[in-house]
């Protein structure tokens, strides 16, 4: 594989992105109405939304703003369910609460795009739209019903036929597609500390390299320590995703965890770029083996896998992902790639956000599942909410308790296993 640059940063975006002024670390001792244990997308946007309402808002985070998965990510926006459409959703939750959580994925690409346009953020975001490309017939009957149930909600669906899919990603092959209007693609890193900075305007208290500890019962809520200092609150939010396991064994083995690899070309041709994706949007298809890509604003192309284990891996992924770039997109003289990362996701059964119940006044919450930065943001949103004292009933989530997954500790071995499977399954759906 090419040498790839800049491998001392976290990422691309953490590459590119203009620096942030650092946030101390919690020292002595701070009393607030919500601490907030995470500093990524799910913590800085319930920290602005609970700051908003005037509550007290702490944001502990363990190493810098959007070091783990806020900032690993590929900067998709995508306003809906990774498995799940709405008839589905409500057929899962029930009506009334089904029909809020909809509410909330549908408004999701909607509320980052207007957070960004209200505050000026600046983190080259693009929204022009998400297109997720059907790779087989029998594909794209599931997504024509799938745009078919968003657009009864008023959501900007429409489904694409071959032509159109073709015209939109450059990409030939598919049976069609849908695409929702209000996704697009950002700079996540850019994005967060965007938002972080918005939130301390708001009144938030941010502290980075303060790793909590422990988190204990007292009379009146929580206390949580932390190495120079600690925290007493009324109400406590883990915010870490796939990050932050260690504070609660029960949190550690409740979710999947799918580490994924991510890689950015060197800038494309002009003459190249404007054959692929001319509108900007980002794309996802049908594929067991899902294929993403997207540009960013200095025309790299972006794209990812999940992370297989074995001796050698770490070398030949990076490789294997430009190759299928090359590949489906036709690109036979692909500049070399520039930058390979990989960060953790946190993948629930049933790929729905969820809201863990850990004790009164203690939840943590989890919200990814391949949708992380609309669907975190707007559950920061959510999150508020309950800070803010909202009846439990009314929420678009019910709290669970953790559930710890069978032979946890066997699945990140399971792409293994499955990719296998899966690039032969999705042979046979075009073939078949």
């Amino acid at each position: 594989m090419t040498a790839m640059a800049r491998q001392e940063a976290l990422s691309l975006w953490h590459a590119v992105s203009r620096e942030t002024r650092p946030r101390p670390a919690l020292e002595g001792e701070l009393d607030v109405d919500l601490a907030i244990v995470g500093g990524g997308f799910t913590g800085l946007s319930t920290a602005l939304h609970t700051a908003a309402r005037g509550l007290s808002v702490a944001v502990l985070e363990a190493e810098t703003l959007a070091w783990g998965a806020t900032g690993r990510n590929a900067g998709f926006i995508v306003p809906n369910f990774a498995k799940m459409d709405p008839d589905a959703i409500k057929a899962h939750l029930g009506p009334a609460r089904g029909e809020r959580l909809i509410d909330v994925a549908a408004g999701s690409a909607d509320l980052v795009f207007g957070l960004i346009r209200r505050h000026g953020i600046e983190c080259d975001a693009v929204q022009s739209g998400w297109i997720q490309p059907a790779h087989s017939p029998a594909a794209l009957e599931k997504v024509k019903s799938r745009a078919g149930q968003w657009a009864q909600r008023g959501r900007p669906a429409v489904v694409l036929d071959r032509q159109e899919v073709e015209a939109l990603t450059g990409a030939r092959g598919y049976a069609g597609g849908w695409m929702d209007g209000s996704g697009g693609v950002l700079n996540p890193v850019a994005y967060a500390r965007g938002l972080a900075e918005v939130a301390e305007k708001a009144g938030a208290r941010l502290f980075e390299h303060t790793r909590v500890a422990a988190i204990d019962p007292i009379a009146d809520g929580w206390s949580l320590k932390t190495r120079m200092g600690s925290v007493r609150t009324g109400k406590v939010l883990i915010a870490t995703n796939a990050y932050g396991g260690q504070l609660n064994p029960g949190l550690r083995k409740s979710y999947f965890p799918l580490k994924i690899f991510q890689v950015a070309t060197a800038p494309l041709p002009r003459e190249v770029r404007s054959r692929l994706l001319p509108g900007g949007q980002g794309v996802g298809d049908t594929r067991r083996n899902l294929f993403t890509y997207r540009f960013d604003a200095e025309n790299r192309l972006i794209s990812g896998g999940m992370h297989v284990f074995g001796i050698g891996a770490d070398r030949r992924l990076p490789e294997t992902i430009r190759r299928r770039l090359a590949r489906h997109l036709d690109l036979p003289n692909l500049p070399p790639l520039a930058y390979g990362w990989s960060g953790m996701a946190a993948v629930e059964p049933d790929f729905l956000p969820h809201l863990i119940d850990l004790g009164p006044g203690l939840i943590a919450g989890r919200a990814c599942n391949g949708r992380g930065i609309a669907m975190t943001t707007a559950m920061g949103k959510v999150l508020a909410d309950w800070a803010g004292g909202t009846d439990a009933r009314d929420l678009p989530l019910p709290f669970a308790p953790p559930s710890p997954m069978p032979f946890h500790s066997l699945l990140r071995f399971a792409p293994n296993a499955l990719l296998p499977w899966s690039m032969l399954r999705d042979r046979l759906d075009k073939t078949g």
